[in-house]
């Protein structure tokens, strides 16, 4: 191949005014090993190799891109553009061969494209414009029913409520820290790997949850290896007794302290510190210690069972497993799917019933997501690809018929192989 030259990963950046070093995909994807991480966006190849621990969403969000096309994630995530190409200027090392395709493997080209062009309707259609009156009457309501707040810090880790992003992070701050007693920072780097990765082992979160229970692929491999740590064939029923009652109250507090503290992010912790000082003092003279600290386990009993049920159900039922290299639309469909709305479904939902458009448009405000969710059906039929809508009944019973199934699949492999 002309022209075609491979510097070392540290090399530094290509020079400015001369021409850009070509590469093909099968040199690339030597490229993402710890230390060692390439990524292609908008057909220019950048080293991120060092810059990735310098990354702000953390160095795992940018390292699940490693030898990817990052392109359509890389809009997904970043609202200004421009600003943030600066940052990836100095670490350009080359561009794709003319006659490389723009992403690697067997992808559709033509469902990448289309895909862009609705993404690009979606911002002419200013579907990414945030309305103030509806987070302001949004904030009204949260500040007097706090359970509901999850929904807001949500919001603000990923849309641009206020025009000033750095407004967007310090309003995240209050409601993460103040209302919740958790720490915004901690939640970005979960949540936005969840987005980046969804359902994929060990860059998903939210399903790296072995050895507690099996999802997907992991039931064959657990059974095929003979492990047996917990009755898996019986997940569906001890779900019930430690996955929704105790995700807010052990996981998430012990993991959101512990990133804090190791992380070093104390800005966080007086936020959360905040939270607990109001919280136990107003209710104190009424109902002493005892009583505050049964109070506030009650608290995160209650809203633990509301995150677990609405957020997973979009999720569990669907695809679960290992690194496909998808693009970002069929990675998107393929683990998500929507329950009909309505004005309850809506409400108690936080509009995560649109689960679909919100993976694919993460900074999209969810006042928008009806608006846009006929052009991601058009895409789709265009496609082939599956829509899937479910009624909010279903969508709960599929959570644990979905456990039920993996702990099936892993007992006969448990067993016959």
């Amino acid at each position: 191949m002309g022209g075609v030259g491979e510097p070392g990963p540290r090399e530094g950046s290509a020079q400015p005014g001369a021409p850009l070093p070509t590469f093909c995909w099968e040199q690339i994807r030597a490229h993402d090993q710890p230390g060692d991480k390439w990524l292609v966006i908008e057909r220019r190849v950048y080293d991120i190799s060092r810059w990735a621990q310098r990354h702000p969403g953390g160095s795992r969000l940018i390292g699940h891109h490693g030898a990817e096309d990052a392109t359509d994630a890389f809009r997904a995530f970043h609202q200004d553009l421009n600003f943030v190409r600066k940052f990836l200027q100095p670490l350009l090392i080359g561009e794709l061969a003319p006659e490389e395709p723009s992403q690697d493997g067997p992808l559709n080209a033509q469902l990448v494209e289309d895909f862009r062009a609705l993404h690009q309707a979606a911002e002419d259609m200013k579907l990414f414009d945030a309305s103030p009156t509806f987070f302001a009457f949004l904030l009204g309501h949260i500040l007097a029913m706090e359970a509901q707040s999850w929904c807001l810090q949500h919001d603000l880790g990923h849309a641009s409520i206020f025009k000033k992003s750095r407004w967007n992070h310090v309003a995240q701050k209050f409601v993460m820290g103040q209302l919740k007693g958790f720490s915004a920072h901690w939640w970005n780097f979960r949540h936005f790997q969840h987005h980046a990765k969804p359902n994929i082992f060990h860059k998903d979160p939210d399903v790296t949850v072995a050895p507690v229970f099996l999802l997907g692929e992991s039931s064959v491999e657990y059974g095929k290896k003979k492990r047996r740590y917990l009755p898996y064939n019986q997940q569906h029923l001890y779900f019930f007794l430690i996955g929704p009652p105790l995700l807010t109250l052990v996981n998430f507090e012990v993991e959101n302290l512990a990133y804090m503290l190791v992380c070093m992010q104390w800005a966080d912790l007086l936020w959360a510190a905040s939270f607990y000082a109001r919280f136990f003092l107003s209710y104190l003279p009424f109902y002493g210690v005892p009583g505050v600290l049964l109070f506030f386990v009650a608290v995160r009993v209650l809203e633990s069972h509301w995150f677990v049920w609405i957020t997973q159900m979009n999720h569990i039922p669907k695809e679960i497993g290992h690194e496909k290299h998808r693009d970002w639309a069929s990675s998107q469909l393929a683990a998500t799917c929507n329950v009909e709305p309505s004005l309850f479904t809506n409400w108690f939902s936080g509009h995560l019933n649109f689960q679909i458009e919100h993976h694919l448009f993460p900074r999209m405000p969810r006042h928008n997501y009806s608006r846009v969710a006929p052009l991601v059906k058009s895409l789709c039929a265009k496609h082939g690809l599956s829509y899937e809508v479910k009624p909010f009944l279903t969508a709960l019973v599929d959570i644990v018929r979905s456990l039920k199934k993996s702990g099936d699949i892993w007992l006969d492999a448990y067993l016959h192989q």
